[in-house]
């Protein structure tokens, strides 16, 4: 007698998780700064103004935010390792290309931008696929043990590109290439395509790593074999999903909470890099790398444990308003150097680590509540990610209209007028409904979902 085949097949002994999930997150946590947040402070140094500079980075961001409606067609083809190798050495080439490519004459911008947009979705697609490794190669209990591990590497990919990389870039502008630091304009690209250089050799790297200890990723029995079939799936998860109890409120909490840091994710590194006489703090490159790309974001790190923590002992329902008012109103930091226009660099990175610590603090609330009351049901990791695109989204359309905003507003004007759009924050965070018990459906654990397997197949995990 035939033994029944396992809902889902494990791919071969794959090598120990920390050969593979610190480099694996890290890959992909580095291409996704690099094309949505890097780029703009690139684009700054080109000379774009801020409008120009805001819109085009934020821009990238929309193959991030519609991810879930092609991961179907990753689970259906060959393995997710297959998908993970040939992502990175596509972005690999990419970054190489924009590197050439910058050295098209002035008005071919736009052929820069289409390629960055193009390597976005293929970032996107990496990101699809790292994320099947993790969940069909590991079982449930090792996955929650590696949930640090893999939360931690993704985060020090914000480090090394906004930090280490920005703070690099203005080296070789200043002392490499002998130019002026805080002159704006084609002089730049010279730094910048060292940087991209850098990335595409780091990415490649990566991929042959990856080649030798990456598991190729299980497959379930009833993955779709046709568009046809992905479709249904994906129809089906849009139907169910508004038919969640009080859904509307869930959506405008998921794209309304972070209008405030939308607006001020772009138009932050803008303001501490334009001149004084701009109404900025005239800061190089190297300084910007330090204070906003390190110092900041490791306040995000420890703000964000800290934010965990609170929440664990508290509870969500008891504590998002508070996390909301965390995440708000720091954001006053910004308003206050706009109007004092400090010079010391100590009073510069106290102002910005208060508001990234209290960003990180409150952010936590905002994706437990995506995975306990918006992802709970037959599709709760495609729901999540509907949320989670929402958020992109918000970020996404946010950060378009930033630039232009500030540049006809100025510094000051924006960042009062960005204290007024808390206001739609608090408003949603106050109406967000509470329908399933804290720990219904979906458990937290160190910022990643641990699923009951009741509620969707693999493939739907996969998604």
């Amino acid at each position: 007698m035939r033994t029944p085949e396992p809902a889902l097949r494990r791919a071969s002994p794959a090598r120990h998780p920390l050969l593979w999930v610190p480099t694996g997150y890290f890959t992909m946590a580095l291409g996704y700064i690099m094309l949505t947040s890097v780029t703009a402070i690139m684009f700054k140094n080109m000379g774009m103004d801020n409008g120009r500079a805001a819109m085009y980075s934020s821009m990238l961001i929309l193959a991030y935010t519609v991810k879930p409606l092609f991961a179907p067609i990753v689970e259906m083809y060959r393995t997710k390792k297959f998908f993970v190798l040939c992502a990175q050495v596509l972005i690999a080439l990419g970054f190489a290309g924009a590197a050439l490519a910058m050295r098209l004459p002035a008005h071919m911008t736009l052929v820069l931008v289409a390629l960055l947009a193009a390597m976005s979705f293929i970032g996107a697609t990496q990101d699809i696929a790292s994320d099947g490794v993790y969940v069909t190669s590991l079982d449930t209990r090792t996955q929650a043990l590696y949930c640090g591990v893999q939360s931690l590497s993704w985060n020090v990919g914000p480090i090394v590109a906004s930090g280490l990389l920005v703070y690099l870039s203005g080296r070789l502008h200043t002392e490499v290439f002998g130019h002026d630091p805080k002159a704006f304009g084609p002089e730049w690209l010279d730094a910048w395509r060292v940087i991209f250089f850098i990335v595409a050799a780091l990415t490649l790297v990566m991929a042959v790593w990856h080649a030798r200890v990456m598991p190729e990723g299980a497959r379930a029995e009833n993955t779709p074999s046709n568009l046809r079939g992905a479709g249904t799936i994906l129809w089906d998860s849009f139907v169910t999903f508004f038919q969640k109890r009080d859904v509307w409120k869930m959506v405008a909490f998921a794209f309304l909470f972070r209008v405030s840091i939308g607006l001020l994710e772009k138009i932050g590194p803008f303001f501490m890099v334009d001149a004084p006489a701009k109404g900025g703090l005239g800061m190089s490159n190297e300084q910007l790398g330090l204070v906003y790309g390190t110092y900041g974001l490791v306040a995000v790190l420890l703000g964000s444990l800290l934010g965990g923590w609170f929440v664990a002992r508290r509870g969500l329902k008891r504590t998002l308003f508070i996390l909301c008012c965390a995440v708000n109103i720091p954001n006053v930091a910004f308003l206050v150097m706009a109007v004092m226009l400090p010079t010391s660099t100590l009073a510069i990175t106290a102002g910005v680590v208060i508001e990234k610590f209290f960003y990180g603090f409150g952010s936590v609330g905002y994706m437990i509540y995506l995975m306990q009351q918006l992802a709970p049901g037959k599709y709760a990791t495609t729901h999540y990610a509907f949320g989670t695109g929402l958020m992109g989204l918000c970020m996404m359309v946010t950060g378009a209209v930033s630039g232009h905003l500030q540049v006809s507003m100025g510094y000051v004007a924006y960042f009062g007028f960005v204290m007024v759009a808390t206001i739609p924050s608090f408003l949603a965070t106050w109406f967000a409904p509470f329908n399933h018990r804290e720990d219904d459906g979906v458990a937290v654990d160190a910022g990643r979902i641990v699923e009951d397997p009741t509620h969707e197949t693999s493939t739907h995990r996969a998604a």
